[in-house]
Formats: structure tokens, sequence, C-alpha cells
């Protein structure tokens, strides 16, 4: 379908910089998911790639071609917003084929396009109803179906399932996933949600203050983050970071002596996700734990190191605490260790 190149792409507003400079090559036919916290600059970056918004500085290109100066509806691109942008009074079947409409073709070749992506979408029967006669999942396959008939080549999201409910979000995930990889369509993802960039994305770009912190597939990034933002911003529960001391002997927090994966010397930050803890008599981290979360299949255990950090571990099963006081031993693998420079937050090692 088509290949997307980001090239050193800026966005200044006045003599803010809001986009510092995101490059990257999107394969044909990959997904990609762009995930950071509200105002990161991740939105902007996929209104850039629609025409949306000017690019201050770097270089769009679409199946190779500079796509710099061309307007929206010369980029062949379609966009599923965040509120569907259905209109009211326009039946299901009249919204997925206003775009073709006012492109001029047919009324047969739109009736027949309608029908193919509403049979794909599972909305046949629903295609004489008004949106507001639609739940939130049917209004937003609609808005896909309105994408999909015009048959682009690159479909951008922006944040699509954030108005649905926790259900709806998961079978909506499915659904999207395995549209895109029927229809073999290239496709940028906007969320905030981590669940999200985990689970649909080929690979995903973590974004910051609007750097690309990192970019990689979901599990580079969460098994090996380059960076302290990376490394607490994917994975729940969030990444311990603590202060520690690097020696050459091991790693120094307090009086608690880890292993040193990466031989660093100095002050270093320290990351441990919950999940990787685990009990033992004879750990080198020692814990108070404060409070218990039970959570059916694992147990998320709150509480604080000797000098006062707070620390989170989740442990497989239920496990009970009572209103604070126990001491809790645990271990770590060193290859779960992730230690990062204390000045610049980047990965060591």
């Amino acid at each position: 379908m088509a290949t997307v190149e980001l090239d050193d792409i800026k966005k200044r507003f006045g003599a803010t910089e809001v986009i510092k400079g995101v490059s990257l090559d999107v394969a044909d036919g990959e997904f990609i998911v762009i995930v950071g916290p509200s105002g990161c600059g991740k939105s902007t970056l996929l209104r850039m790639v629609a025409g949306l918004e000017t690019i201050s500085d770097g270089e769009l290109r679409i199946n190779g071609t500079r796509a710099n100066e061309r307007e929206p509806m010369d980029r062949d691109i379609a966009m599923v917003f965040q509120n569907y942008a259905l209109y009211p009074h326009m039946s299901v079947a009249q919204n997925m084929g206003y775009g073709l409409r006012i492109k001029g073709l047919p009324k047969a070749e739109i009736a027949a396009k309608v029908r193919d992506a509403a049979e794909l979408l599972q909305l046949t029967d629903l295609l004489d109803r008004k949106p507001r006669q639609l739940s939130g999942g049917q209004r937003q396959r609609v808005a896909m179906g309105r994408a999909i008939v015009r048959e682009p080549k690159v479909f951008l999201f922006d944040e699509p399932l954030s108005n649905l409910d926790a259900k709806l979000r998961v079978q909506m995930r499915l659904e999207i996933r395995e549209l895109q990889a029927k229809l073999g369509i290239t496709a940028l993802y906007v969320t905030h949600d981590q669940v999200e960039a985990m689970t649909m994305a080929d690979r995903m770009i973590v974004m910051n203050e609007g750097r690309a912190e990192q970019i990689g597939t979901p599990l580079d990034v969460y098994e090996r983050p380059e960076s302290l933002f990376a490394a607490q911003f994917i994975g729940s529960p969030s990444m311990n970071v603590v202060e520690a001391e690097g020696r050459e002997e091991g790693l120094h927090l307090g009086d608690m002596v880890l292993p040193n994966p990466t031989g660093a010397h100095g002050p270093v930050m320290l990351g441990l996700r919950p999940e990787h803890l685990s009990p033992d008599p004879g750990g080198p981290i020692t814990m108070e734990v404060l409070l218990a979360e039970p959570l059916g299949a694992n147990t998320l255990l709150h509480g604080k190191l000797a000098n006062g950090q707070s620390f989170t571990a989740s442990l497989p099963g239920v496990h009970r605490a009572g209103h604070g006081g126990e001491t809790l031993r645990l271990s770590i693998p060193p290859e779960n260790m992730h230690v990062f420079d204390r000045e610049t937050e980047r990965r060591l090692g």
C-alpha cells in the first residue's frame, strides 16, 4: 500500500518547539503505535502526517515522494477520530459513502463499496440507522467504514477507543488489528494507553515532550528500555526506580547490595519491574509492606525500602498483608535489572 518516512520532523508554534526532530521509516503494511502522556506531541505528529498541521522543518515522504506541501485530500490518507465525526442527520450508509459522493463517483459504485465495507465490519443490518441509534462500538465501526471505502494508502487513528468502556476497548482493539492485517494497510495509531500500544503495535514510538524517547517492538521497549522515561511509562504496575551507588562489589541501596550487571560506578538509577521480583528468605532486597492489593491472579504489595524509597512487588497468587510493618525479603535475576545514568537518564550497558 504505502511507506511513510519522517525525516527529522519538527513543529513550532511561534518560538515554542513542540515536535523536536522525529525520524521514522514506516514499512508497507506496518502498524505503528505512537504512545505517550497527554501533551507529549503525539497527536500533533499524526496531524502533520495527515496534513492538518504544517511541518516547520524536516521532510515527510509517502511512497518516497515529498508530501510536506500536499493538501490533506491529495495524500491518500484516511483518518479516524476520537469522536467519530459522523453526520448525525445521515444514515450509516450515507456517512460511509459521503467522501465518495463528494469525489463524484457513480451511485452504483458507491453503493457497492459501502456494501463491501459494511459486510467486512458487520454493519450490513445497520446501514439505514442514524448515528444516535448506534452504540459507541458501532459508531467507531462506521467511522472506520467511511475510511475503508476510500481505499486509502495509509490509515491514521487518533485515540479512537478513548470514549469506549473497558470491555468494548478490548473488543475493538482486536477488531482494528484484525482489519488492518486483513487489508494490509499501513497504519499510524495514537494512544495514551500503554496496553493498546503493547497489544496492537508492530513497533511503537514512545513520545515525551516532543521527542521520540524510543522506537522499537513492544517487547524491545519493555525488556530493554533506552531511557528512564520509557522504562517507567511502559509496564503496569510502573517500574520501581531507586537511587543506587555502583561499586566494585555491586549496586548499593543503603545497606542493601545487589548485583551490578553493567559494572557501573558512581551514582545511578536502578529500575526493577515489580513482576520480576520473587520472595527469597536470603534475598538482598528488604521491603516493609504497607498495603496489599489482591487482584486474583496476582497481588500487588506496596511499601518502602529501608532508605524510605517507595517500592512495589507483584507476586503471583493471593498474598495477604496486615496493616503494615510486615518485612519481606526479595530477589531479582540480574538480567532483569535496568541501570540508568542519573544525569542523562539513558540506559547503561
